[in-house]
């Protein structure tokens, strides 16, 4: 991922450097555990612990011959053990000994064993950051929320004005929505953890099931209840399509302060920092790029479940052609989550709300929003609903198109209306409408949420 959409932490964990260290340490792992099992010598393990090291450019030079990163990765590690141990020759280990480790380190094992128990653990390392940048955002979600309980603004659906509700109900909408997400990802973060160190096409024939679990607990990995050559890529599937989800929160989100802070809207705008420009050509200009920012970041990261779902019918107990696409997918995929999630809590701490133009908004239609409510009323009466619906459509026409009319004075001015009321006695029918409280139930929804 390039450097304007990554966190330094999170690049940390998938550069080629830590890659290396954790194949180094499945590598120690195994042999310790190898050891323990009376499968190779005890001296292997300790000289591989002691005098195992790689040099990134050197595993480069050899990789460009031997075409397998695997193979290169060993071989480096057997030539600075070499040249390492020879310094010390006498003092620990005799020669023979050396010779051991270099011959016993990978004993057993196939390539998949380090990349695939390798891969766990980044996926692993990285979900941990992820879930809490999913815990920041919550924090402000609930935050906002709670402040602006009963801040009334208008509903819309189909982006047109509906009835009232509470703008801190709608942002406690998202924080269900991202805690959803959290427990998904939780899930995802445990299915994915798994190491395996089952040899080739996963049968064991040299290594054993305790040496698995044993390598699995030193890094915090579950063994591979069944492997073939390979971890099963549905696993990793369920963990691409759970960051997919993910995404779609995060530009859910994002298109509800795209709307509100639309010109003629602007309920809610995007921090604009002291020194900040929204246009070259414009200076008024203060634009929502954060919001639209993650927009394009969630197209990104929704394209990654496809190769994803792609990977698991692999040929028989394995091929590589999941291969190319995880190298690219894996870190593209988490650190860009991890990126957006972060501007994601940046944008909601630094979030300007608009109280003064929610409440305008409530009216700009001459409360027109009244007409559900109208419409009940006038059913009660014992009018046929077909027929309610027409008397209060057309008042409600008749007060957005004029727009110093009050949609409640256009219905005082319906004479078939006044006469349906008139004789059905209802004296308090419009006050009961212009009482009626829209929020009425929100303390329950938190209460029933928070």
């Amino acid at each position: 991922m390039i450097p304007r959409y990554s966190r330094p932490q999170m690049q940390a964990i998938w550069s080629d450097e830590n890659k290396f260290s954790i194949f180094l340490k499945i590598e120690v792992y195994a042999c310790q555990a190898m050891a323990n099992h009376g499968f190779i010598p005890r001296h292997v393990a300790e000289i591989i612990e002691k005098f195992g090291a790689f040099d990134k450019n050197r595993i480069d030079e050899i990789e460009k011959e031997t075409r397998h990163d695997v193979i290169a990765f060993v071989t480096n590690v057997c030539e600075n053990i070499k040249n390492s141990a020879e310094k010390e020759l006498y003092k620990s280990y005799n020669k023979e000994q050396i010779n051991d480790a270099i011959r016993y380190i990978h004993y057993g094992m196939t390539s998949s064993d380090v990349l695939d128990t390798c891969l766990s653990y980044q996926l692993k390392e990285s979900s941990e950051m992820i879930i809490d940048g999913l815990r920041k955002v919550l924090v402000k979600l609930k935050e906002i929320s709670i402040k602006y309980k009963h801040q009334k603004t208008i509903g819309r659906s189909h982006g047109v004005h509906a009835e009232p509700i509470s703008f801190g109900q709608k942002m406690l909408g998202f924080y269900c929505e991202f805690e959803r997400g959290l427990r998904r990802f939780e899930l995802a973060k445990d299915e994915v953890s798994y190491c395996m160190i089952s040899g080739p096409v996963g049968n064991f024939s040299v290594t054993s099931m305790e040496i698995e679990r044993e390598v699995g607990e030193k890094l915090g990995l579950k063994p591979m209840i069944c492997s073939t050559q390979v971890i099963p890529r549905d696993i990793h599937a369920n963990f691409f399509a759970t960051i997919g989800v993910l995404a779609s929160s995060i530009e859910h989100i994002a298109i509800e302060i795209r709307h509100l802070q639309r010109t003629e809207v602007l309920e809610v705008e995007e921090g604009f920092g002291k020194g900040q420009k929204g246009s070259s050509a414009m200076p008024h200009k203060k634009n929502p790029i954060l919001s639209e920012n993650l927009t394009g970041l969630a197209r990104m990261l929704r394209s990654y479940v496809v190769p994803a779902m792609e990977n698991v019918a692999l040929w028989h107990e394995r091929d590589i052609s999941h291969s190319s696409v995880e190298r690219i997918i894996a870190p593209d995929a988490c650190v860009l989550l991890d990126f957006a999630l972060h501007r994601l809590f940046e944008l909601l701490d630094n979030l300007v709300i608009n109280s003064d133009n929610m409440e305008k908004n409530l009216h700009i239609l001459g409360n027109i929003y009244f007409s559900h409510i109208s419409l009940l009323a006038l059913t009660r009466l014992g009018i046929a609903r077909d027929d309610a619906y027409k008397i209060i459509q057309r008042n409600a026409m008749i007060a957005w198109k004029e727009k110093d009319l009050n949609f409640l004075e256009a219905l005082k001015n319906d004479s078939e209306l006044l006469e349906i009321i008139e004789k059905s006695n209802k004296k308090d029918f419009f006050e009961e409408i212009e009482k009626h409280n829209y929020l009425k139930y929100v303390d329950e929804v938190y209460k029933r949420i928070l």
